[in-house]
């Protein structure tokens, strides 16, 4: 059975400085992401366009969005397999590459998932969960470039230097987890 989900926003220019796009370096590039029912999230573009740094970029967002997904799948996955999760946290990067046009797409998206769970049985399976979560997120499964990730898991109380990180102890490249 499918089922159509649609996600609604509103998008405000707010960067008119009076004489709207009179020219490149005459307008900002800030902007507002809304809806009714959440806080706004100040926009503008990445520094390196003109942006202001102090605001969020879709470049951002995009990393973002794959790192949430991920960590909803992952410990939806996890809760249903008894791993019981009791720390999260991702330090995720995204490459783009620009052209000699301009034009840009991101070559890649690293997540660097960081979890803690309660019992160190289920250390093994909790790592294996962040394979699967490629199955199922939503956000992953609609892009065009890999989103790699180099899980670490530990068991409450160990130290987090403990977790075995592939590419900051081995030298290794990160997992492929889905294309």
């Amino acid at each position: 059975m499918s089922r159509a989900h649609t996600y609604s926003l509103s998008l405000e220019w707010t960067g008119n400085r009076g004489t709207g796009t009179s020219g490149y370096r005459d307008y900002s590039r800030d902007h507002v992401v809304s809806h009714p029912d959440a806080p706004p999230i100040p926009g503008s573009s990445d520094p390196a366009f003109r942006g202001d740094r102090s605001r969020w970029n879709p470049e951002q967002l995009l990393v973002a969005s794959l790192s949430q997904c991920h960590m909803l799948w992952y410990l939806h996955l996890a809760g249903t397999a008894g791993v019981v999760v009791t720390e999260y946290h991702d330090d995720a990067t995204g490459t783009m590459a620009e052209d000699d046009t301009g034009a840009g797409r991101f070559s890649e998206v690293v997540l660097r998932p960081r979890v803690v769970v309660s019992a160190e049985s289920d250390l093994d399976l909790a790592e294996r969960l962040h394979g699967e979560v490629g199955d199922y997120c939503f956000i992953a499964r609609s892009v065009n470039f890999p989103v790699r990730h180099v899980p670490a898991v530990v068991r409450a109380g160990a130290s987090p230097h403990q977790a075995g990180v592939a590419d900051a102890v081995t030298g290794q490249a990160p997992k492929p987890s889905y294309p």
